[in-house]
């Protein structure tokens, strides 16, 4: 856990995958159990309490989670309306907010973001000059700001960095630690799927190189 405890997790797991054709949530492709499961075990390696936000209280009760769930207030808002549910939902003063869809979470890069001294209200990477918004770590506090966005009918989570003190994560930071920002990788589309194992098989190459170095 944090030397800077406590530190919530916030799992993003209302959405519709309708670009997928699948619950990409359930999905088993990445791991030995479903993508949820496996994104809530590694959140909790790093977090004190974990919270899935989900469009409907009984969408993964077949799953039997283990974490408390939380249901859009604002559904069909997109991931503004999850990242403001997580964050009215959790009791740390901070939380680190990631999607059900990244099956390449780096432990290493988490607990670097889990440390960081929290002088900010959001810490958000930038990978190949973009906003990773949905691998961050938000002070509970930016959901009213978050609140504001959606009742402006705002529905991006960019939307909301615009509205918050962010301290990037750069490359300088992220170069060590997860080289090819593998963290971010996320599955919205079939051809995905495919990109995914193409992922994998470098990861395991890199392993490789490494162990035999």
């Amino acid at each position: 856990m944090s030397v800077e405890a406590p530190l919530a997790g916030v799992v993003l797991a209302g959405g519709e995958s309708r670009r997928l054709g699948v619950d990409k949530a359930l999905l088993t492709t990445f791991h030995s159990k479903p993508l949820l499961l496996h994104v809530l075990d590694t959140v909790r390696t790093v977090c004190d309490e974990v919270v899935v936000v989900v469009d409907r209280a009984d969408r993964y009760a077949d799953l039997e989670l283990d974490a408390r769930v939380a249901t859009d207030r604002f559904p069909g808002r997109g991931p503004l309306g999850g990242v403001h549910a997580g964050l009215s939902a959790v009791e740390s003063p901070f939380a680190l907010v990631v999607a059900c869809d990244m099956p390449f979470l780096n432990l290493d890069l988490l607990r670097y973001m889990a440390g960081f001294p929290r002088h900010y209200e959001a810490l958000v990477p930038v990978h190949r000059g973009r906003w990773q918004p949905l691998h961050a770590i938000y002070a509970r506090t930016c959901r009213s700001a978050a609140e504001a966005a959606l009742v402006q009918g705002e529905q991006q989570v960019l939307d909301l960095l615009k509205r918050l003190r962010v301290r990037p994560v750069g490359l300088d930071e992220l170069r060590p630690l997860d080289r090819y920002g593998f963290s971010f990788f996320n599955v919205n589309e079939p051809e995905d799927l495919v990109r995914a194992r193409f992922v994998r098989k470098r990861m395991r190459s890199g392993v490789a190189k490494a162990k035999s170095a």
